[in-house]
């Protein structure tokens, strides 16, 4: 797809991280962008940030987990600027879910679900129609993880979950739009290659009570400081990928019309490879058979993306 100055991009979850940084891309280049989040004074602030950098955005407080508030954000966008042209379906959570996999409360599962699968869902069943109705060329970007959609990480197997299903879902959307021979494009990101700086580690500042956890949790939460502090005193390297290269990432690929937005990576090939042989040789995953599972390593908000 040719982007153009004057189209216009929805980003939702674009009141910091990755979101902020492709919404501030996309109006650098003269695009028109919607930025919507569930936190209101955040988002206030970073549309106020692009117009004085000069660029056209508007802000529309959006709860992705629910529907009305989904298709509130698209009547919104198109009363603003009369089309859109691309949707990144980019707010995630990070659960906070604590334990092994039977211990863990229901409730993170549902929120994290309700965020990371169905306000994937939410927004393409809000876009897609209006978008194919208009007749003009289109891009969806979900956004994923490699933690999920590459290989799973034990430690985060809830959010390794919902980031695998938005792979699936994007790939039975870009079908489904190429058997209606739809100027409409679809690819799922995979931020990365390394750790990046988002509001992910602390998603539970925004936890709705309505997923509140059903009993306390047992464990502080953790920040991405604190994670740096005890990975660097352990003489652990850490580095972080710039979220302004994952806007650079997404800009590329919807140029390219590219499926799979996968930034190099030799780690990322290695767990690619992995994964297939290890379906092919009917065997576990070696990188599941040798992890090891700390009893602290067991909090889903210690995410990559």
């Amino acid at each position: 797809m040719e982007l153009t100055r004057d189209q216009v991009a929805v980003v939702t979850g674009a009141a910091g991280g990755i979101g902020l940084a492709m919404a501030r891309r996309f109006a650098g280049e003269g695009l028109r962008v919607v930025l919507a989040d569930v936190e209101e004074p955040a988002l206030d602030k970073a549309v106020a940030g692009i117009r004085e950098e000069g660029g056209t955005a508007v802000g529309v407080p959006t709860d992705v987990s629910e529907p009305e508030s989904v298709r509130a954000l698209a009547d919104a966008a198109y009363r603003a600027y009369g089309a859109v042209h691309v949707v990144c379906n980019n707010a995630g959570v990070g659960s906070g879910a604590e334990g092994r996999m039977w211990e863990h409360d229901p409730q993170d599962w549902r929120w994290a679900f309700a965020v990371n699968v169905w306000g994937v869902f939410h927004g393409i069943q809000a876009f897609v129609p209006r978008m194919l109705a208009a007749g003009t060329p289109g891009h969806i970007v979900n956004t994923s993880s490699g933690d999920g959609g590459i290989a799973p990480l034990p430690t985060a197997s809830v959010y390794a979950v919902t980031k695998s299903a938005v792979v699936t879902i994007t790939e039975s959307l870009y079908a489904h739009l190429r058997a209606e021979r739809a100027p409409i494009g679809a690819s799922v990101l995979f931020p990365g290659p390394h750790m990046l700086r988002t509001g992910l580690w602390e998603s539970h500042r925004n936890r709705p009570e309505r997923y509140a956890k059903s009993r306390p949790r047992r464990t502080p939460y953790r920040s991405l400081d604190q994670w740096e502090s005890a990975m660097r005193a352990a003489g652990q390297e850490v580095e972080f990928t710039p979220v302004e290269d994952v806007a650079d990432e997404v800009w590329r690929g919807i140029a390219a019309d590219r499926f799979w937005m996968l930034p190099p990576s030799e780690h990322s090939d290695r767990q690619i490879r992995a994964r297939a042989q290890s379906m092919l040789d009917r065997s576990a995953p070696s990188y599941l058979e040798h992890f090891v599972l700390d009893e602290d390593d067991d909090a889903d908000d210690s995410e990559r993306s």
